[in-house]
């Protein structure tokens, strides 16, 4: 006699949230968001159940965002050694709880609430109480996080998240616009080694114009932001009529934009652009540059969110 065990999804509990025709999902590993959909219209490029996360889709980039130079650094008297999960280039990257299983604080109709408590290890020796809550309504999707250093020393902190944003066509043909004066200039192993005006370069997206054929994985920074203190980037498709937002507040200073040009899965390649806000640019924590001090039981806080522009919501202001 035999038996057949149900096999759970690869990215643990699934969390769905709905408003209207708005549907998110998000997982128990690494409070990842997995889907969001509006009129079963992709917003984000996410991933099936049956996989876990690809390229970083949807994950949660914490205590640091994006490389770390060999993994290594100290902060005050405390040194770090993290696993190098980058390899072919001697980096560290994306931090340490995009595979880790998140608690459920709170869930409702249209709202999900993660925690995480990472506990002091070779690669961050410091413990950090992590919050991440996704709620949709009439704006669309705002995701907001809360850190605090649970440690009786300070702790050093930045934070990112990793969406794709898709016009439902290759983005060759899609129109981008990214609010920043500045980029940074990378190393070939993906690392700042100093910053520039993007004023005559291709990289110069202040203006919404073609993405075309340049290839970015580029941070930009020095971010334009409205009255109400909101950088604004957005990826569209005029000729189809749709347009998906991605908005930063104050605490996210950089934006890391990725054309996908260097995925694994030669399919998924330039089919969405990962629009990256970060509170601190990558190598921050041996550079310094946009580092978090956290005091003993200090916590920060933050938001961002997604507007798909096109659909028929409601308001479309945060």
């Amino acid at each position: 006699m035999s038996s057949v065990n149900a096999v759970s999804p690869l990215s643990g509990a699934q969390y769905e949230i709905r408003h209207g025709s708005q549907r998110a999902i998000v997982t128990e590993v690494g409070a990842t968001l997995r889907h969001y959909s509006v009129e079963d219209a992709d917003i984000i490029d996410g991933f099936g159940v049956e996989e876990w996360s690809p390229s970083g889709r949807g994950q949660v980039l914490a205590p640091w965002p994006n490389r770390l130079d060999r993994g290594q650094y100290r902060f005050e008297d405390r040194a770090g050694q993290a696993a190098l999960d980058e390899p072919e280039l001697q980096n560290a990257i994306h931090g340490l709880v995009r595979w880790l299983p998140w608690k459920t604080a709170s869930k409702s109709a249209d709202e999900v609430a993660l925690t995480c408590a990472l506990h002091p290890q070779p690669g961050y020796p410091w413990r950090l109480d992590l919050e991440v809550r996704y709620r949709l309504d009439v704006t669309g999707l705002t995701v907001s996080f809360r850190a605090r250093n649970a440690s009786n020393v300070p702790a050093p902190f930045g934070i990112g998240f990793h969406p794709y944003l898709t016009v439902g066509a290759a983005i060759d043909d899609a129109v981008l616009q990214v609010p920043a004066n500045r980029c940074l200039v990378m190393d070939d192993r993906g690392l700042p080694v100093g910053h520039e005006p993007v004023a005559g370069s291709d990289r110069d997206f202040t203006e919404p114009r073609s993405v075309g054929s340049v290839r970015l994985d580029t941070g930009y920074t020095d971010l334009v932001r409205g009255a109400d203190g909101l950088a604004r980037a957005s990826v569209a498709r005029p000729d189809k009529g749709r347009r998906v937002s991605l908005w930063a507040d104050s605490s996210f200073r950089y934006l890391m934009v990725y054309t996908g040009d260097t995925i694994e899965n030669v399919s998924r390649r330039r089919r969405a652009i990962a629009i990256e806000p970060m509170t601190c640019p990558p190598n921050a924590l041996r550079s310094g540059i946009g580092l978090l001090k956290l005091e003993p039981g200090q916590h920060v806080e933050g938001r961002w969110g997604v507007v798909p522009d096109w659909a028929e919501i409601g308001t479309l202001t945060p």
